[in-house]
């Protein structure tokens, strides 16, 4: 019989018995319930449950010195997107064809080296990063 139909038949005796037994029925079901519980237990604990095997874990590629990861290729295009775009924004309110004002030309020049100096940077902890792993004695292709 399953807890749910051990719960069931205990309000239906204590419907049928009355408040007078109520103690007797709460005992009687707590008592089936925790030799369900010590039987579910001593399944699991002496093998009689099925086997579930532990999950496996993740394996991740370690990063490959001098090759660019896919991080790196999304920064460094969506960088430039952005840049090209802060370009024509600049460049197209009330400025003539071919004419470009100096103070147009000095926010260019900043946002282009702005975007210069995040992918460098992202680039320069990108080697470092990957150079300690290769270098780390304790370095394992496992991870979780």
């Amino acid at each position: 019989m399953s807890i749910s139909d051990e719960v069931r038949a205990s309000a239906a005796a204590h419907r049928d018995l009355g408040p007078g037994y109520e103690t007797a029925v709460a005992e009687g079901l707590v008592e089936r319930i925790g030799e369900e519980i010590d039987r579910r237990v001593d399944a699991r604990l002496y093998g009689q449950a099925p086997y579930q095997a532990p999950p496996r874990p993740r394996l991740r590629r370690e990063p490959v010195p001098g090759r660019m990861g896919f991080g790196a290729v999304v920064l460094a295009l969506g960088s430039m997107g952005m840049a090209i775009g802060a370009t024509a924004a600049v460049l197209h309110p009330g400025s003539a064809p071919g004419q470009v004002s100096g103070g147009a030309a000095v926010l260019i020049a900043l946002i282009w080296i702005v975007i210069g100096v995040v992918n460098v940077a992202y680039a320069r902890y990108r080697a470092l990063s990957a150079a300690y792993l290769w270098r780390s004695p304790a370095r394992c292709s496992v991870r979780s």
